[in-house]
């Protein structure tokens, strides 16, 4: 093993978690590998729905615009019923965007087509997946992780840092590690296909025999080559027959139609669903993120989304430790997310029983705009605050206009590695500027004007109030005109010594 051999951090495993992750550490400058034991890319279209927050860390990451384009809105659902009838509902509540929260949906966007623009931005920033590598054994000390790759049939000794398993439900790592992964199996099984067909129209999602866990089957134009995503109970035993011949045998016996003729099949599976959670999320230098550290059913499409939300949250932090912040910073990750992912496990399943019983409709609660980290070591207020937005809230967008006179968002401002400190009508002395801190002044005077408003309202702040956003969008610290001292101790924590600025 050489010098060149040393890596910051290895990832393992290049799905949504680890593309995130991934290039959230190659726009920080940090070394890694990310690996992964597949010999291509997935090309399912598994979790297709990008939730509104989703869109917000992808638009932080360069992202969302083509992401979007590879993707459209959730159509309505064509309900057909045994009498013959059928009526057309809206799967997702309507929403409109609003400045605080500019994605007001979901987007469906196929998961193979999300990969590929995450890879593609990966490649922007000069890194790039190594398909066909596999982790086979690893061993850590204080200082880093040695770990053993597989390639071709060769093999090489890497040494890291830290290591990252974001190698899905049947982690390697996780086992490895012998953590445990503690749930249930919910008692069902699926099929979910991405396939061709003839017989059904493209401008809904089809959906036969809805609430019956025998029958039911539904077919879900993609935007890829006018392909469906074909879903649907399967018995709990016994082999399915996933070729076009089967499932068109399958189509005909649930929906008694012999016009729907499934003409090719690129991606199939069966499986069963579980809820599952880590008992930990880090065990020395070793982490877990994704469905590694959390398997869901796929109701309420939040899998992917939370997988994505894990990487985000522990890139920055990695980055912070590797550039000299306290170790101890790596601890919130498995304080933050371990009950994020404990909730979600709770209202996927809670969505898998109301679709047993025929409703599908989906509201707020799946777009992961209200999770935050509210008492988490990383959540200063000084004084506590009674108001909408709180430390450990998600930071919210809002119109302004620059003291030029152009028209300037916050979500502008937070895009980047950096932190960001807004300052509202703050008249004392400020803090001491410091790499790796953008300081906005907001108010007559100020870099920016509150014109409309919209921040003041928004965040519900007084003059002389300082909001601290994190890198990953979330409120770290409020605290009121006086109480620089205390903000300055919570920057040191996190790593922002003073010294050079970073000013805009």
């Amino acid at each position: 093993m050489t010098e060149d051999d040393a890596i910051d951090v290895l990832i393992c495993g290049a799905g949504a978690a680890g593309l995130t992750l991934a290039i959230d550490l190659a726009r920080r400058g940090v070394s890694f590998r990310l690996i992964e034991k597949m010999d291509d890319p997935f090309r399912g279209s598994r979790g297709k729905g990008i939730q509104p927050r989703t869109l917000e860390v992808f638009e932080d990451l360069g992202i969302v615009d083509k992401i979007a384009a590879s993707g459209g809105y959730y159509p309505h659902q064509r309900e057909y019923r045994g009498d013959g009838s059928m009526r057309d509902v809206a799967l997702v509540e309507a929403c409109e965007p609003v400045p605080s929260e500019p994605y007001g949906v979901p987007l469906l966007v196929p998961q193979f087509l999300t990969e590929r623009a995450m890879r593609e931005r990966l490649a922007e920033l000069g890194h790039a997946p190594e398909f066909g590598c596999a982790l086979v054994a690893f061993e850590q000390d204080g200082q880093g992780v040695t770990a053993r790759l597989a390639n071709g049939g060769e093999e090489q000794t890497i040494r890291a840092s830290y290591l990252i398993g974001t190698d899905g439900g049947r982690s390697f790592v996780r086992q490895a590690l012998a953590v445990g992964f503690p749930g249930k199996t919910l008692g069902v099984r699926a099929i979910v296909a991405d396939v061709t067909l003839t017989g059904l129209s493209r401008d809904v999602w089809h959906r036969f025999n809805e609430g019956s866990m025998e029958t039911q089957i539904s077919f879900c134009p993609l935007t890829e080559k006018g392909s469906f995503q074909m879903q649907g109970p399967v018995p709990l035993e016994g082999d399915i027959d996933l070729s076009a011949e089967g499932l068109t045998a399958l189509t005909a016996e649930r929906t008694g139609r012999t016009d729907i003729l499934i003409q090719s099949v690129s991606w199939a599976s069966a499986f069963n669903m579980n809820a599952r959670l880590a008992d930990s999320y880090r065990v020395g230098r070793v982490f877990l993120a994704g469905d590694a550290a959390h398997t869901h059913p796929p109701t309420g499409g939040q899998g992917l989304n939370t997988s994505v939300q894990d990487a985000y949250n522990l890139g920055w932090k990695q980055a912070a430790v590797l550039s000299g912040a306290p170790e101890t910073l790596l601890d919130s990750y498995e304080e933050e997310r371990r009950p994020v992912a404990a909730s979600m496990l709770g209202l996927a399943t809670r969505l898998l029983e109301d679709m047993k019983r025929g409703e599908i409709r989906r509201g707020r609660e799946v777009r992961q705009l209200d999770i935050g980290y509210l008492g988490s070591s990383l959540s200063l207020e000084d004084p506590q605050r009674q108001a909408r937005i709180v430390a450990g809230n998600r930071a919210p967008d809002a119109l302004l206009k620059g003291a030029a006179g152009q028209p300037a968002r916050l979500f502008d401002l937070f895009k980047g590695p950096h932190w960001t400190l807004l300052e509202f009508e703050v008249e004392t002395v400020g803090l001491q500027p410091r790499k790796g801190l953008h300081i906005q002044s907001i108010g007559q005077g100020g870099d920016l004007i509150d014109n409309k408003n919209q921040f003041r309202d928004t965040y519900e702040v007084a003059s002389g109030d300082r909001i601290l956003v994190r890198p990953d969008g979330y409120v770290g610290a409020i605290v009121s005109q006086g109480d620089v001292a205390a903000l300055e101790a919570y920057l040191h924590d996190v790593g922002l010594k003073t010294g050079a600025a970073a000013r805009r």
